[in-house]
């Protein structure tokens, strides 16, 4: 019998996915600051997520890696945490018992989980990730640019059930408009190489400020842009809008 698998957006990048009873927590962000914003609610306080078996960060921007809220909401310190080498040793610092490094193609086993990073690209050192466990694979692309070395996943990982797709094409102003995240575009024809039963786009909301806006980032605020787009070129891919707290089964 295949693993029930689920998944509920917190917000930005952070999402719970449950194989089962095993809860897997995505690139944690609970918090603001002058210059970043969610741009949607937080749909969970860190003291109401419950029992998480795993953590996975792809890279040490705070909106990806927001581990003091970890921290000082009362989170489990002995949780496996896996990321790259950029962000391990930040974990170690704060107190993390259960730190692990790999980068692209290595695996470490959590339990029943086997996590993976693949590869990813952004303005610091990026990885993202296949999650599997009870014959279930997920793949979370952080807030990766589209680079060809993607195209290798299904390759080596067959069938996926969920993709969770950066779609807001983040571009830098003062670096002369350097894009730094996928597109809409870019992100649905990553879809159609992947080929998952689901894709459910993120990392659209978030806002630098209404100054911040205006002099330091660019972006694509709308997920439909992603729907349209995945359905001319990824059409046999089923895609989901999900607002934060919303759960969602696959079957």
């Amino acid at each position: 019998m295949t693993t029930p698998l689920t998944v509920t957006r917190i917000g930005h990048s952070c999402h719970l996915v449950g194989f089962g009873a095993t809860r897997v927590l995505t690139d944690p962000w609970f918090t603001t600051t002058a210059t970043y914003y969610p741009g949607e609610p937080v749909a969970s306080t860190v003291a109401a997520l419950g029992h998480v078996d795993a953590v996975v960060v792809s890279h040490d921007h705070y909106d990806h890696c927001d581990l003091d809220a970890l921290v000082d909401g009362g989170f489990d310190l002995g949780t496996p945490l896996l990321g790259p080498g950029t962000v391990t040793p930040i974990a170690a610092a704060k107190g993390f018992r259960d730190v692990r490094t790999i980068e692209a193609w290595q695996s470490e086993d959590v339990g029943d989980l086997t996590v993976t990073a693949t590869p990813g690209r952004h303005g610091v050192h990026e990885v993202t990730f296949v999650i599997q466990a009870g014959g279930r694979t997920v793949f979370f692309g952080g807030d990766s640019l589209r680079i060809p070395e993607q195209d290798e996943i299904p390759r080596r990982f067959g069938a996926i059930d969920l993709a969770l797709l950066p779609t807001n094409g983040l571009c830098i102003r003062p670096m002369n408009l350097q894009q730094v995240v996928m597109n809409a575009e870019q992100a649905a024809e990553l879809a159609a190489v992947l080929r998952p039963a689901l894709a459910i786009p993120h990392h659209y909301a978030f806002t630098s400020g209404r100054l911040g806006d205006r002099l330091i980032t660019k972006s694509d605020r709308d997920p439909r842009h992603f729907a349209e787009a995945a359905a001319r070129l990824a059409p046999g891919v089923a895609v989901r809008l999900v607002t934060p707290g919303t759960a969602v089964r696959l079957p």
